[in-house]
């Protein structure tokens, strides 16, 4: 299983899309965006669920599928 950082840096690779375009098309700041891609759920900087939802929205993945990447229990309230 693809942790977050794994999981971002694949899907964006595979959509020729940029830390800048993905902010485009989620409103999450560019630099927030480079740390998950960079250090994942684990690093300094923890996704919220709101921003987790809005990524595989942009990234067309299951929302189950990033959540799970970023280890947060599918189903339970952050």
């Amino acid at each position: 299983m693809a942790d977050l950082r794994e999981l971002l840096q694949t899907t964006m690779r595979r959509r020729h899309l940029t830390a800048q375009a993905l902010a485009d098309r989620t409103g999450i700041r560019t630099p927030r965006i480079r740390t998950f891609a960079t250090d994942g759920a684990g690093g300094p900087v923890h996704p919220t669920e709101q921003e987790l939802a809005e990524l595989a929205d942009a990234l067309g993945l299951p929302l189950p599928e990033v959540l799970s990447a970023a280890e947060v229990p599918v189903g339970v309230p952050t």
